[in-house]
């Protein structure tokens, strides 16, 4: 078997810009759920390899069914992106208070294709082709009326 040269893994730079570029469409995505999973296991494989760091809570801007919810920081490249906290988060990272509007992500340009593909080899997460089924309607049949008297 050979080993994996580190010409196939991506760079730190490219994962930050596909990250970047699925979370801008998963904003706005019909259905998102798919594109924040990438993700978040992307950011997660990175911070376990050292390519990204956690750096800090912030609350959420838009928080759920509470007052208050908290998002980590994590930073990657000249990159910062939230991802939700586990348990111990919150016992080892600063928390920041009000996210910062001032700070952004630098600009970058690429195809949502290529992005999802970057992170499909890199975290092995595929899309699950398991939507359910079209169901066709049933066909409207109009009503039928008897003249009054007569049964059917």
């Amino acid at each position: 078997m050979p080993k994996e040269s580190p010409a196939q893994t991506p760079s730190t730079s490219a994962l930050a810009k596909a990250i970047f570029t699925v979370n801008r469409h998963a904003k706005t995505a019909t259905n998102p759920k798919y594109l924040y999973l990438l993700k978040k296991k992307a950011l997660l494989k990175m911070i376990k390899e050292g390519r990204a760091k956690k750096i800090g809570l912030h609350f959420s801007k838009n928080p759920r069914n509470s007052q208050q919810q908290s998002d980590v920081l994590v930073t990657c490249d000249n990159y910062t992106f939230h991802i939700p906290p586990c348990k111990e988060d919150f016992d080892k990272l600063p928390h920041f208070g009000r996210l910062d509007e001032k700070k952004r992500n630098p600009k970058t340009h690429m195809n949502l294709t290529e992005a999802k593909r970057i992170l499909q080899s890199y975290t092995g997460c595929t899309e699950r082709e398991q939507q359910p089924p079209y169901k066709r309607r049933q066909q409207y049949n109009k009503p039928v009326f008897k003249p009054l008297g007569q049964s059917y």
